[in-house]
């Protein structure tokens, strides 16, 4: 749906907010949300240094159009309308596996009880073939087993000259990330005054935790030094680390390795806790299996407890240096000490100042090679940029369509497999189809890079499609990750290497799947990889709107299942 908000509650809702809001549509099954030009945009406008003109402008075409909303104007007409009593709105995190699965803070701990409810039962260690939450079973469907006596795991882990604990549910990475949540001067202050009371009380983070701070805007380091909070930040180990999506994206690095090596070893399952919008599995980083979603104070406050297995509205979340335990509630600021904070620290000057020479770039930029001439010359040495093939060896008269027949199912999945499970995305395994491809080009593991910085060279892509670590494959015989059979010989593989025997063999190839196939962030490359892998159809339940579409872009028939079958 195309949702727009409307009401007297708009009045009290800020423009970052209503940004915020809108850009998690997908979290509530929306294609766009939306909200009316008012006297909030025109402040937002002058508060991040558009001239006196370009506001004048907006408002007098807004108004000249209808546009603009004023308290007391009739409500616009709309195919339906849906109430929200803001009074029901309440503290929230999303997770462990899917952006849309609300959690309100209180009943953290019992979703991820829930949701891997193998782990905390006596008998676990006999039960491991349990597994996680199945495609397309919610949590709450598991949720009756987490009643029993949990079996809690307590691994010392040894980080230089400090012995720290970990267990299910430890959380492994704590980040403030992606562009939107991290652009928002409300929760990013927010964090900041949490992290100094924090600081105050003598709360420290556990070195076990990965925590990292990666604003969307240059504006937001320079407001928060102006408020007085990186210290506090830096105190927690939230150090600066970049700008733009970071974890959100797989992006985070590796753990640390005594970390890394408890998790492996014991099997644990850790989670990340991030402010970004995007909780897919495999997608925040190959060791770490939850993932929830939160505000940027509430991944401060978990990356202070440790721990998603716990309701911080009842328990503390540390102790001080005297033994007292300390509460959120007692950390949390005031919506007074938030906006003092904002008044103070975000003015039209940082934004005309950070953004008065955005496109100039720095001198690694400004000294780049551009060469001349109407067409892209194609390097054949480059690994990050190769000529595609889609548009090889085109025919102005296309050839005419072919029935699929002698087909093979390549991979046979449930629900909810998401664009994150069909598209590389994160970082690329040494041992994966493209990292072998890569090191037999002579590229290290260390400078792989990441999926993403890569998209431009397609047989890096290829290789990485249906090759996420949590995909479940039915083919596959209970393994995770790329891997399937091939036909007839039976033989256990990857994804890509089928795919190219298929080709060889002339094989056109099938994916068949559960209800909601293609969820997600729209990724292109999971259309182009699906493509190139020689898939020719996919039939499923039902599909996401704009990864169907893709689909047909490419030239792959998404078929569905009739009512009844699947």
């Amino acid at each position: 749906k195309f949702i727009e908000f409307f009401g007297e509650g708009i009045r009290h809702l800020s423009l970052p907010d209503r940004a915020t809001i809108s850009n998690m549509s997908p979290e509530y099954g929306a294609t766009a949300t939306m909200f009316p030009i008012d006297d909030e945009t025109l402040r937002y406008l002058r508060l991040s240094g558009r001239s006196a003109a370009q506001v004048d402008l907006v408002e007098r075409y807004a108004k000249e159009q209808g546009l603009f909303w004023t308290s007391g104007n009739p409500d616009p007409a709309f195919d339906r309308i849906v109430d929200l009593d803001l009074s029901t709105v309440e503290p929230s995190l999303a997770g462990p596996r899917r952006p849309q699965d609300r959690v309100p803070l209180p009943q953290v701990g019992d979703s991820f009880r829930a949701a891997y409810p193998a782990l905390f039962t006596p008998t676990a260690a006999r039960e491991a073939d349990a597994g996680p939450v199945p495609d397309g079973e919610s949590a709450g469907e598991r949720g009756a087993v987490a009643t029993l006596a949990p079996e809690r795991k307590a691994i010392d882990v040894r980080l230089g000259n400090q012995h720290v604990e970990m267990g299910h549910g430890s959380v492994a990475i704590a980040a403030i990330t992606s562009c939107t949540n991290t652009s928002n001067p409300a929760v990013m202050v927010a964090a900041g005054l949490l992290a100094k009371k924090a600081v105050e009380r003598g709360l420290t983070v556990s070195p076990a935790v990965k925590t990292s701070l990666a604003p969307g805007s240059r504006v937001v380091t320079g407001y928060l030094e102006k408020a007085g909070l990186i210290p506090y930040l830096d105190a927690l180990r939230f150090h600066l680390v970049g700008y733009g999506c970071t974890t959100c994206i797989g992006n985070s690095g590796p753990l640390a390795e005594p970390v890394a090596e408890a998790v492996r070893e014991n099997d644990l399952v850790v989670a990340a806790v991030l402010s970004g919008n995007r909780n897919f599995e495999g997608r925040i980083h190959s060791q770490v299996r939850a993932s929830y979603l939160a505000s940027p104070p509430l991944v401060v406050a978990f990356a202070l407890a440790g721990t998603v297995d716990i309701d911080l509205t009842t328990e503390p979340l540390g102790e001080d240096p005297n033994g007292n335990p300390v509460f959120l509630r007692d950390l949390w600021p005031t919506t007074q000490e938030i906006q003092d904070a904002v008044t103070l620290a975000v003015t039209p000057d940082l934004f005309k100042e950070r953004y008065g020479d955005v496109f100039s770039g720095d001198s690694f930029w400004q000294a780049l090679p551009v060469p001349e001439g109407d067409l892209y010359r194609w390097d054949p040495d480059s690994t990050y940029v190769q000529e595609p093939p889609f548009f090889q060896d085109l025919k102005l008269d296309p050839p005419p369509i072919t029935g699929i027949t002698g087909a093979r199912v390549l991979a046979l999945v449930g629900d909810s497999v998401t664009t994150d499970h069909i598209s590389p995305a994160g970082s690329i395994a040494a041992a994966s189809p493209a990292g072998q491809y890569l090191i037999e080009l002579g590229v290290q593991p260390r400078e792989f890079n990441s999926y993403g910085t890569r998209r431009g060279n397609h047989e890096v892509m290829v290789r990485g499609t249906f090759a996420n670590i949590r995909l479940r494959n039915q083919l596959a015989g209970g393994k995770e990750g790329g891997w399937t059979v091939h036909f007839p010989s039976g033989e256990l593989t990857t994804i890509y290497d089928a795919a190219t025997r298929y080709q060889a063999e002339g094989a056109p190839l099938l994916v068949i799947a559960g209800a909601e196939y293609g969820t997600g962030s729209s990724r292109d490359w999971a259309a182009k990889g699906t493509m190139l892998l020689g898939v020719r159809a996919v039939i499923a339940v039902s599909y996401e709107r704009i990864h169907r579409s893709n689909l047909v872009g490419m030239g792959v028939l998404p078929l569905q299942f009739q009512p009844g079958e699947n």
